[in-house]
């Protein structure tokens, strides 16, 4: 499920249950309806606090959120992300894409650039992996 709420800073889409095949279309609905709204100033925040789950296809929407988004100038933010979907993104590399905020109203605030506050600001990078691993 996705409930929108608009704040003076931006726009904050809270993530409840699963993100996966059957309820990805919710997602994709709210963002094509926040995107045909006109110009908005300000980032959009998702908030994945009560995120059980996510899948290839919540991944994909995901993505395709923050391209469409990008291309209109906006941010895409993600915020309170729970530690398993963290090493999900780690594990895929997205991490990179989306470095989590602790919460919304850091998402909401912080400035044109990437930051990662659980990393002093930096986005992490994964670890190499070497052949034997």
């Amino acid at each position: 499920m996705v409930e929108v709420g608009r704040h003076a800073r931006g726009v904050v889409f809270t993530l409840r249950g699963d993100l996966d095949f059957d309820s990805v279309v919710q997602l994709r609905e709210a963002g094509d309806e926040e995107l045909a709204g006109g110009p908005e100033a300000g980032p959009l925040v998702a908030d994945c606090s009560a995120l059980s789950f996510c899948d290839s296809s919540g991944i994909g929407e995901l993505v395709r959120l923050h391209q469409q988004l990008a291309s209109h100038g906006r941010a895409f933010r993600l915020a309170r992300v729970p530690d398993r979907v963290v090493r999900l993104f780690a594990l895929t590399g997205l991490d990179q894409l989306f470095p989590p905020y602790d919460d919304v109203t850091q998402a909401l605030s912080a400035g044109p650039g990437r930051r990662d506050t659980r990393t002093g600001g930096h986005v992490r990078a994964l670890p190499s992996r070497g052949p034997n691993t």
